[in-house]
């Protein structure tokens, strides 16, 4: 999904926003890198898109596939594969969608929640091993700006969705 940005207010400091942006570049280079050493719990053979779906599933509950596209901003197909994958794994299950019997949901099953669950006990390990030289403020002031950007940032495409 392409965000369109907009003029920027007058007053709009365009110098931190690309500062910024470097940095938030960096920073989802450096996660990329580490999730391949960091999750690496569940069965081999798992794209990375396979356990957002199982995120999704265990965080939101049954879902169909056109939901899980939408949300994880995939194709239908790639998503139908990976579900096929999570399946035969053993970690997401199909069925009767309860609102219309004739399609189907997705819903994790207690080996895909056990797996979620081992994910993110790691990863949270790793993060509180990163932070642990942090004060306890600045952990807390971390947390509440990136939600802050993350909300806003979420508002922003909503608002974009919206006008098409």
């Amino acid at each position: 999904m392409a965000v369109i940005a907009r003029d920027p207010n007058p007053g709009a400091d365009l110098e931190s926003a690309d500062l910024l942006g470097a940095q938030l570049v960096r920073l989802l280079r450096a996660i990329g890198r580490a999730k391949h050493r960091v999750i690496k719990h569940g069965p081999e053979g798992l794209e990375q898109l396979a356990y957002a779906m199982l995120f999704c599933l265990v965080h939101d509950g049954p879902q169909r596939t056109g939901k899980l596209a939408e949300q994880l901003h995939a194709e239908i197909s790639t998503i139908s594969r990976q579900s096929r994958t999570l399946v035969r794994h053993g970690l997401v299950e199909r069925g009767a969608d309860p609102i219309d019997g004739r399609a189907c949901v997705l819903k994790a099953t207690a080996e895909g929640e056990r797996v979620f669950a081992d994910n993110r006990r790691q990863r949270n390990l790793w993060l509180a091993g990163l932070l642990a030289d942090w004060s306890a403020a600045d952990r807390v002031t971390l947390t509440t700006l990136l939600q802050r950007l993350s909300d806003d940032i979420e508002s922003a495409a909503a608002a974009t969705d919206s006008t098409k």
